[in-house]
Formats: C-alpha cells, structure tokens, sequence
C-alpha cells in the first residue's frame, strides 16, 4: 500500500519533511510511487504529519516483530526498496489483516503523539477536554495536555483509507476493516492521569488528563485479535461479509478478518511472502512455535558452539556507579537447517 512506500522513505533516513516549503512538499509528494490522488493532496498539504508518520513507522514495525519473534513468519521484509511487508501484503490472509491493523494503530499513534508534543500546525492537544468532569472516583479538572486522539484517528482514517475506497473489491473491504479495528485499538488504551493537589497532596482536587498508554498494549491486543481472526467470504450483494465456516460467530467490528489460509512460512516462496525459517534460531528445549521441530519444519537443525561476553557480579559503589566484571559464556545455538534443494525449487 502506499502508505508503507511513504514510511519506507523515513526508515532510510529521510529527514527533509521538516525543512521543505510548499513546493518542494509538492515535489515530494509528486514522486512518492502508488498515492492516489487525496493521499497526493493531504501529503502535500501537511508534509510535517508526513513527517511524524514516518517516524512513527520505525514503532510500529518493531512491535510487529516483537509480536512474532518466536514464529516462522515475523515480519521480516522479503523486498525492502519497495514495500516494509514484502508480498505478504498480496495475500489476504491473517497475516495481512495483523499488518493493516498495527500499520493503521501505528499512524493514529505517531500523529496523536506529535500532536500533543506540539510538533504539529495543525493540531495540539485536545481542546474538548477542559472544565470540570467526573469519574469513579469524583469530581476533577481538566488540565494538562490530552491527547487529541480524534484528530489523529480522523488524519488516519482520512489518509490510509483513501486507497481502499478507490477501488471498492472484497480485499479493500478487508483492508478497511483492519484498518478500522487498528485504529481503534489505540483509543481502547487511553487512561486517565491525575495530579493530586491539596494539603501534602491529599488529593482534596486532582487535575486531570488522557493519555495514551505505551503502544505494547495495542500491539498485544491486536495480537490476540490475530489469534482469533475469523475467516470470512464477501455476501452476495458485495457490502460485507459472511463467515466462511458457519460454525463460527459473525465477526464484529473489532474482529480482524481475513480470506486466505496462510502458508507454513516454511520455505522461502516469495508469491506468498514467506522467506523461509532457514538459519533461524529455534530453541531445542521447547514444544512451542519457537521449538526447533516446529521452527525447522521438521528439516533439523545445526548447532554451533558460541563464546559470549556478558556483565557480571556486578556491585553497586557508593555514590554512585555500578562497576562489573566481564564473564565468558559458551552457549550452543541451535539453528534451522535449508530445505534440500528440490523441495525448495517446488516453491519458487
């Protein structure tokens, strides 16, 4: 998608956004392959939120491969000049869905973020949230700066969506509602901060601000929805969708869905987007997806006798340093043998 192209620009370093006047935004934007024409307009008309969302990316891609460092598929880009995702984005499968979603969650997050540090022209904090209000726990005021999540939920919306809505086919649908669920999971998280004032701060009066909450619980929630992901089917007049297995529940609005089964990621095939599990790490002692029977798909795996240096007895020496020594560690590490040769020609 086009978005991820405009990223990839701030994953290779490219600063210029803050520093360009109205044409060199419309240079820029001009150049950016894959924009249609009101992504085309709203990156020239804020190059500083284009900015902000490139910055943000880095984020969003990390939490990816957080989410799945110990599976076969984890993120990894199969064609980095191009596209942060590689071809796994050209399948519909709940790989994809998982990407849309936190690629989504990530702009909300990087734009609301910039809004609230002041590094934005056209918004700031939220301006709905002033006076007095009330929660659970009584009455408060609001004060400090809240983070204006609407606004960054809205240039989101406005921004990612507007290639889906261009072409109107069951994968735009798709997209738009992993997108849509990406989205809100950011505002799921936000909480309610207070500083207390009174007599040695006995919170006779609090002062009191929304905050979103570190972007970890967005990408374990929205892992979580990728577990549950439900496969769907577009219904006959092409508005929505049908579960594809009837035993299953409808999914709802904060459901991910997908159409295709994914890979095994086994082997490298680049029509799906898998790069293969070859020289992957794997752990031997465990039965999970980490596991070197499941990681090696049954291939085997190499071990390699390593020397590691690492801190140790470490003390504390008044005031105030930490002083360590440095200890030798030989540990084995177990690794994903190839697939022979012929196995890996079937799926290229």
């Amino acid at each position: 998608p086009a978005v991820r192209l405009l990223l990839q620009s701030a994953l290779h370093g490219n600063k210029s956004w803050r520093y360009i006047g109205a044409l060199g935004a419309r240079v820029i934007c001009d150049n950016i392959p894959g924009l249609v024409n009101k992504q085309r307009q709203l990156c020239q008309r804020y190059p500083d939120i284009m900015q902000s969302v490139g910055e943000g990316a880095k984020e969003w891609i990390r939490e990816c491969q957080h989410q799945f460092r110990h599976h076969r598929w984890n993120c990894s880009t199969l064609d980095r000049d191009h596209t942060v995702f590689g071809r796994v984005m050209l399948r519909s499968s709940r790989e994809a869905a998982f990407v849309y979603a936190i690629s989504s969650a990530g702009v909300v997050y990087a734009i609301t973020r910039a809004c609230s540090q002041g590094d934005l022209k056209a918004c700031s904090c939220d301006p709905l949230k002033r006076g007095r209000s009330k929660d659970e726990r009584g009455e408060f005021d609001w004060g400090g700066c809240s983070d204006n999540i609407n606004y960054g939920i809205r240039f989101a919306k406005a921004f990612v969506d507007a290639k889906e809505k261009k072409v109107k086919d069951a994968r735009a649908l798709m997209n738009l509602h992993n997108n849509r669920c990406g989205r809100m999971a950011v505002k799921r998280f936000l909480k309610l901060e207070c500083k207390c004032h009174g007599v040695s701060g006995s919170c006779t009066l609090r002062t009191c601000w929304l905050a979103m909450s570190d972007f970890r619980k967005t990408g374990d929630y929205l892992r979580k929805k990728y577990n549950g992901a439900i496969q769907v089917t577009m219904n006959q007049d092409g508005t929505g969708f049908t579960v594809a297995n009837k035993n299953f529940r409808k999914p709802t609005k904060t459901d991910l869905v997908y159409f295709e089964n994914s890979p095994d990621y086994c082997v490298m095939d680049k029509s799906a987007g898998s790069l293969g599990t070859a020289g992957r790490v794997c752990n031997k002692m465990s039965r999970g997806t980490d596991g070197c029977e499941v990681m090696c798909c049954g291939r085997g795996y190499d071990t390699t006798r390593v020397t590691r240096i690492t801190k140790c007895e470490c003390k504390f020496h008044w005031c105030c340093a930490v002083r360590c020594k440095e200890c030798e560690d030989t540990v084995d590490v177990h690794t994903c043998k190839a697939p022979k040769r012929a196995e890996w020609l079937d799926q290229t």
